[in-house]
């Protein structure tokens, strides 16, 4: 079972999100909380797999919120869903520790989805922000790593943007899956970056996909 929280000031959002995932056998909603200090706490005392967070709120918000969580309850994943993807609202929380970023326009499967994946360590990026977020990561380079990968580590990035988890790389490429996180591995160590998430973003940066 996959322990959600939901931090959003809005009671209605909460409600809907609620609803509709208590309808799912592998989720559970443990808690609600209306701000973000009230996210933080609850993370502290509950220690939830996920936690689904708005961005904007009055108070310390979302993306202080984040860093909190990812400071005091790494082990939690957050998952952001909101309905804003300015410069000024996506950079921050990413770094802050965001390891997804959805909207709010997303489809309710979508966000169970993305709930499960955040759970199994898989990031989703909502395509629209993915191509701003890697700019703060490529610190101005202008050679491209993924040109180091051998053709099999780039197949398997390019799966990596497709938010496929390891075993589904696995299974698609026909391959063991120790095989495929020592691709990962060196994937990430080519590319010169930290985990899945920054890697999903440069596939979509370059057009990989």
């Amino acid at each position: 079972m996959i322990r959600v929280l939901l931090v959003d000031d809005h009671e209605m959002v909460r409600m809907g999100l609620a609803a509709y995932l208590s309808t799912e056998e592998d989720i559970e909603v443990v808690a609600e909380a209306g701000s973000g200090e009230e996210g933080v706490r609850m993370t502290q005392e509950l220690l939830p797999d996920v936690v689904l967070m708005d961005l904007v709120m009055e108070g310390i918000g979302g993306v202080e919120a984040t860093r909190r969580i990812r400071e005091s309850c790494p082990s939690s994943k957050v998952i952001v869903l909101t309905s804003f993807i300015d410069d000024e609202k996506v950079y921050p929380v990413i770094e802050a520790g965001a390891f997804s970023y959805l909207l709010k326009t997303s489809r309710a499967a979508e966000i169970a989805k993305a709930i499960r994946s955040a759970a199994a360590g898989e990031p989703v990026l909502e395509s629209r922000v993915a191509g701003k977020i890697m700019a703060r990561f490529r610190h101005g380079q202008e050679s491209h790593p993924h040109e180091q990968l051998t053709p099999r580590e780039l197949e398997v990035l390019k799966l990596i943007g497709q938010g496929k988890s390891n075993q589904e790389i696995a299974d698609e490429l026909i391959i063991g899956i120790k095989t495929v996180k020592t691709h990962v591995s060196n994937i990430l160590a080519k590319l010169n970056v930290e985990d899945r998430t920054q890697a999903a973003i440069y596939v979509h940066t370059h057009s990989l996909g």
